[in-house]
């Protein structure tokens, strides 16, 4: 009988649970295994029989206070055998001492509940074609926007307004990674918003779109899109938008989205205290 065990795994590995993810529907980004792994290179696991790797899970520690919990995928000929609760601890124990955040799906509430996890609030995934959401958008503030590509000490404070923990690492490695557009919204030279836009296996993905307020989130999803070449543009593009940010969901209404999926964040301890009024789309479900 072939032994269980469980350690990191190394950049290729990750790749090879970045494409489980797309098996599992998850639709993940082209270039997401690099970014991931290069946040926190231990952060992620698998289980192996033998040579074989047959589970995953990633708990990405940003510092001692935060970590996100993602990739928790059994690879399905080796389910209901345990495989998955062994993992599931050596996660927990990685980011042991920290406020652990997650997006899981509604159907496992109750089992995250029993590790300790409390629900925050629900993230809805919203999706239209691109050449659909684009004449309802126009140029708003489009004279703010500016393109972005580095991870500039201003850009990261920023970010620390809206995210949990700082999280320097993934940022430079999220805005410079290949075929990733960036855009910044700036007034007299201060930062009030930025967007990432990526592709993904299907179609595109806007994460993070942080904005300080809706025009500005129009403003930065119109420059991203715009971007996207016109022989590309009957691709669907996704956002991922937390429900308590009441203007998000009403600008998915105004332009159309359709609501596809829908995801329960939950953390081990307690909600982090950031403006989600701000946060019209989440950078990842896998990474917070």
């Amino acid at each position: 009988m072939l032994d269980y065990s469980i350690r990191p795994l190394t950049a290729t590995e990750v790749q090879k649970v970045v494409d489980w993810a797309g098996q599992e529907g998850w639709n993940p980004g082209v270039h997401d295994a690099a970014c991931f792994h290069a946040t926190d290179p231990g952060g992620f696991l698998g289980g192996f029989l033998g040579d074989e790797m047959i589970a995953s899970v990633s708990t990405v520690n940003y510092d001692d206070r935060f970590s996100f919990l993602g990739f928790y995928i059994v690879h399905p000929e080796f389910r209901r055998a345990g495989r998955g609760i062994e993992i599931w601890r050596s996660a927990l124990a990685y980011g042991q001492g920290r406020n652990i955040g997650l997006d899981g799906v509604i159907e496992q509430q109750e089992n995250y509940a029993k590790s300790g996890f409390t629900l925050a609030y629900t993230n809805c995934r919203f999706s239209a074609k691109v050449q659909d959401i684009l004449p309802k958008l126009g140029q708003v503030l489009g004279n703010g926007v500016t393109e972005l590509s580095d991870a500039a000490n201003a850009l990261r404070l920023y970010d620390r307004k809206l995210f949990p923990a700082p999280r320097d690492a993934f940022l430079q490695s999220w805005l410079s990674a290949p075929s990733h557009i960036s855009r910044m919204y700036s007034e007299n030279g201060q930062i009030k918003g930025y967007a990432t836009l990526r592709p993904c296996l299907t179609g595109y993905k806007v994460g993070p779109l942080f904005a300080d307020d809706v025009k500005i989130a129009q403003a930065l999803l119109a420059s991203l899109l715009a971007a996207v070449p016109e022989h590309h543009r009957d691709q669907q593009v996704f956002i991922d938008m937390p429900q308590p940010n009441a203007a998000a969901f009403a600008l998915a209404a105004q332009l159309g989205l359709e609501k596809v999926f829908e995801t329960a964040r939950m953390y081990s301890d307690h909600e982090p205290d950031i403006d989600l009024n701000r946060v019209f789309g989440v950078t990842t479900f896998e990474l917070g």
